[in-house]
């Protein structure tokens, strides 16, 4: 919300924190370019926030450095982050060793405040999905000039159309299964294509569609597997004696659990993945099938972003600077029909987008006969 009476902003921090997604770089270049033509510094922290709360890893000095226009010169195409990343450097719940070895979580929360004050930055510009977000909302909380940015690869955050990342790996993803149904052609085998998509199934039901999906199984409907066999064997009386199937990697059995590769970590969620591999075998075992399992994991997230991702990336860092410039504070920027628009991170911090189950995309699957496994 707008504060007329807040000080005259002089210098600006970014930071990009959780899981890295194609378009940071994008995001990076246009908050830089942008303060710049307010006539603002603007500084990148590394790492999320360890390059403040952790100065020792860093050179002296160069855990918080000066983005000029030459360091994001044509970064704008290149994937990853120029400033780094983690989704283990929460302020308010900072992993800290003991001396015995263990591991605690403390709140440094007022640490980073006062590293900023000594950077003499005047507001932040947090570029993160669900988890970045929150952080940057309780910041906002604790009286910090604060403008989020959108990034999840997931497309999951409420309050926005997309983000950016989504259309690169829904790309990336739809490209992987339409060279999977040659091979599955080829042998008359089922292969199941696990794909990320941890509460929300975006990018399995994007990709599931332009891919050529015969099932998609999604987090939002738990699945029976019996209903994927008979479509299976649907398709070899038909004579097409091959299937492709695409899971979320947090798709759910209706009579089951998710699958886990291990615990949760103190303060961090728990990690997913493996529901391919069941679903594999699950479907070897009902239709006597060859069933091959490709896990396409963090190769979702890698790579140069797509023309759409580096142009939703820059304009959602545009817009952050021209919300700060017009005295926004706790929000974030939001594709919110055909224009970015700020929305309170009140409104947005820690609230879920998930397929719908009574949208359009979802019903053009249904219509085009594609299996939900329900």
């Amino acid at each position: 919300m707008p504060d007329i009476a807040a000080p005259a902003i002089r210098r600006i921090a970014l930071t990009t924190g959780g899981g890295d997604a194609p378009g940071l770089n994008a995001v990076i270049q246009a908050v830089t370019r942008a303060a710049l033509q307010q006539g603002w510094t603007c500084l990148g922290i590394r790492d999320g926030y360890d390059g403040l709360l952790r100065p020792e890893r860093y050179r002296a000095g160069d855990g918080c450095v000066e983005l000029t226009p030459e360091r994001v010169d044509g970064i704008a195409a290149l994937g990853g982050t120029l400033l780094g990343s983690t989704n283990k450097g929460d302020p308010f719940a900072y992993p800290t060793p003991r001396p015995d070895g263990s591991v605690a979580t403390l709140d440094r929360s007022q640490d980073l405040l006062d590293a900023l004050a000594r950077e003499r930055v005047d507001a932040l510009v947090a570029v993160g999905g669900d988890g970045s977000l929150g952080i940057a909302h309780r910041l906002a909380q604790r009286g910090l000039r604060v403008v989020g940015v959108p990034k999840t690869i997931d497309n999951d955050l409420d309050g926005t159309v997309t983000t950016f990342g989504f259309d690169t790996a829904v790309a990336f993803a739809s490209e992987c299964i339409d060279r999977l149904h040659t091979t599955a052609a080829s042998h008359h085998r089922i292969i199941v294509v696990e794909v990320m998509g941890r509460y929300a199934g975006w990018i399995a039901l994007h990709a599931g569609l332009a891919g050529g999906a015969h099932a998609i199984l999604l987090p939002e409907l738990p699945f029976d597997l019996a209903a994927v066999a008979a479509l299976v064997a649907a398709r070899e009386a038909r004579g097409q004696a091959y299937s492709l199937v695409v899971v979320a990697e947090g798709a759910c059995p209706r009579e089951g659990h998710r699958a886990l590769l291990g615990p949760a970590e103190a303060g961090h969620a728990e990690r997913l993945g493996g529901m391919g591999e069941q679903v594999s075998q699950a479907l070897g075992r009902l239709t006597g099938k060859d069933a091959r399992c490709v896990v396409l994991g963090h190769l979702l997230r890698g790579g140069s972003p797509t023309a759409f991702d580096r142009v939703a990336a820059l304009r959602f860092g545009a817009a952050a600077v021209r919300a700060l410039a017009a005295g926004q504070q706790g929000v974030m920027v939001a594709l919110t029909g055909r224009d970015v628009q700020p929305v309170p991170l009140a409104d947005v911090a820690g609230r879920m987008k998930a397929v719908p189950l009574d949208g359009d995309t979802l019903a053009t699957a249904r219509d085009l006969g594609i299996c939900l496994g329900v």
